[in-house]
């Protein structure tokens, strides 16, 4: 892998350092706290994790020492909430879309709305609330969103956009970043301009997903848009579409340039991804789940949703079935279980059985081919 390829060891998003430069996307239904801290605990990967042969190509590719214990994702964003709700909301039913912990830092809260007073108090709240960095939604391409003016249907009035921007950036003293897309389709592509007038408006970064409102997630992510902000603006670019495997992420950093990979909808289907890259950042290889790392990853986020009494668990756990047990061979009767299971707990008895035979098969193949070492 040439070193020109590289995944970024860090940037800084005014005054956040973010390292390795890598970012969770905010999904809407996906990117809650529990799911957030999930992945950061997929994402682990330390120094002393990667070949020795290695020292040295890993220092230049996702630092040994860093604040969010050295894992492989290096900033988390929340799911996109609305400014409006957020600005009349009660402050305690605030708590329910605004909740993080501490080992989620850095973290981003991303907010959307039309308004721009209403997203300057919204900011606002964000701050106090202890957020690193507030952010802008102005990709998604939701009906319901986008007919309220907001997400991606704010980028066909970019003079409205640079009001939001005065007023968010002179709201609040923490870095303030956007996400947007190309344009509302191909005959209105502004991301660029959109860009350009961010930085002019003392944005601290952006952060381009390459398709356009009208493609939704369908055709080919248009990569060498992101390649045209970059050349166009100082402050950092982040790319984002498409990138499904760490060899994804250094092609874009390798024919852009981009100074961080952000990664959606691959991230529920391989939780491990982040580490993936980190690995593959350091040693030019990496590690493949087993069914083991299946197991405790199924088990692991299930359980979680229960002890945090997540409104409707068992909901979220079937939401999520279909991702988790991607490539689990026989998975197609594992998600059967799972679906007609009444209960959380359910849930988790169909898991446990389901993996049981295959766990013992496991463990009984490595007893039998590990040789026992006399010291």
């Amino acid at each position: 892998m040439p070193k020109s390829a590289r995944v970024p060891a860090s940037l800084r998003i005014g005054s956040v350092h973010i390292a390795p430069a890598t970012v969770l996307a905010p999904m809407a239904g996906v990117t809650d706290t529990v799911f957030r801290r999930f992945i950061r605990n997929a994402s682990l990967f330390s120094h002393g994790s990667a070949p020795e042969s290695a020292a040295t190509d890993f220092v230049h590719g996702v630092e040994a020492n860093i604040s969010n214990q050295q894992s492989g994702c290096g900033l988390i964003m929340t799911e996109f909430t609305s400014a409006d709700g957020l600005s009349r909301m009660r402050e305690s039913k605030r708590k329910r879309y605004l909740t993080f912990y501490e080992d989620e830092h850095p973290i981003a809260a991303q907010l959307f709305g039309s308004d721009p007073e209403t997203l300057a108090e919204a900011a606002r709240i964000v701050e106090d609330a202890g957020f690193d960095i507030v952010d802008l939604n102005l990709g998604c391409p939701a009906k319901r969103v986008v007919s309220c003016n907001g997400g991606s249907g704010l980028l066909r009035d970019l003079p409205l956009i640079e009001k939001i921007f005065e007023r968010v950036r002179a709201a609040v003293r923490i870095p303030f970043t956007v996400k947007f897309r190309l344009g509302w389709n191909d005959d209105n592509i502004v991301c660029v301009e959109l860009a350009k007038l961010a930085e002019a408006s003392g944005l601290n970064a952006v952060a381009l997903h390459a398709r356009t409102r009208e493609q939704g997630y369908a055709g080919q992510a248009r990569w060498e848009w992101i390649g045209a902000i970059k050349q166009a603006v100082q402050i950092p670019v982040i790319g984002n579409g498409d990138i499904r495997t760490p060899e994804d992420a250094c092609a874009l950093i390798a024919e852009t340039h981009c100074d961080a990979v952000m990664i959606g909808r691959a991230a529920p289907a391989n939780p491990w991804i982040f580490r993936q890259i980190a690995e593959y950042t350091a040693t030019g290889s990496y590690t493949q789940p087993t069914e083991l790392d299946r197991y405790q990853l199924i088990r692991t986020y299930f359980s979680m949703l229960l002890e945090e009494e997540y409104p409707d668990a068992t909901g979220k756990m079937k939401q999520f079935a279909s991702w988790f047990t991607h490539g689990v061979p026989g998975g197609a009767a594992l998600r059967k279980a799972i679906y007609e299971a009444k209960t959380g707990v359910g849930i988790i008895e169909a898991v446990e059985r389901f993996f049981a035979p295959r766990l013992a098969a496991t463990t009984v193949q490595a007893e039998d081919s590990i040789p026992v070492l006399v010291p």
